[in-house]
């Protein structure tokens, strides 16, 4: 087990080896697997089992985001930046302050988002939108895709320096067809959740 994760097949006990040794570190993680395999149950279980578990984590959904909101959703913005902006808001960077930031579908960000992203990770510096002094929020960025960001890179569809930016530490999360004989564990984790509301009998 690893935060949530459970599994006793071979590859998930080495994985979870891999997590535990990588949760004692400070830098940037780059989490990689298809749809379901557990990304952000990963990056979760590496802020708790990390020296910074009693601080924020924040998870925040690039693929969500509306690109003209990127820069305010992820740095901030001061009162009167732009339309609605009614009053000054933290972004991911200063709510995760001292803790992690997980920065899931990392892939999907736009070319120019990428390019402020990666600023902030080369220099640190977090500036709001409108805003004239920068802050430097010191947080851990655990980022997640389901895509092949070398081969994104290869295309021209993502950064080669933001890349290897992200992925200093790089895990790969294997599907469930992988390991099959993890499915005992994760149908009784289920159960075990749900409180008595499921309950599941082997077939005939």
């Amino acid at each position: 087990q690893f935060g949530e994760m459970r599994g006793t097949s071979g590859c998930m006990r080495r994985l979870f080896g891999v997590l535990h040794a990588m949760a004692a570190h400070t830098a940037p993680v780059l989490l990689v697997g298809e749809s379901g395999t557990g990304k952000e149950l990963a990056a979760r279980g590496l802020h708790q089992e990390s020296p910074r578990a009693k601080a924020p984590f924040v998870a925040l959904n690039c693929g969500g985001i509306a690109e003209n909101l990127f820069e305010s959703e992820l740095f901030g913005h001061e009162k009167g930046a732009f339309t609605d902006a009614k009053e000054r808001k933290d972004g991911a960077f200063q709510r995760a302050d001292r803790g992690t930031l997980f920065l899931d579908e990392i892939g999907e960000l736009p070319l120019h988002a990428q390019a402020k992203l990666l600023r902030a990770l080369e220099t640190g510096e977090v500036r709001r939108v409108g805003g004239g002094a920068p802050s430097y929020p010191r947080v851990r960025v655990v980022a997640a895709t389901n895509r092949n960001l070398e081969e994104e890179v290869a295309r021209g569809r993502f950064r080669e320096d933001l890349f290897f930016r992200l992925a200093v530490l790089g895990v790969h999360l294997p599907p469930l067809r992988e390991r099959v004989e993890d499915l005992e564990i994760l149908v009784q984790s289920v159960c075990e959740r749900m409180k008595g509301a499921v309950k599941v009998q082997p077939s005939a």
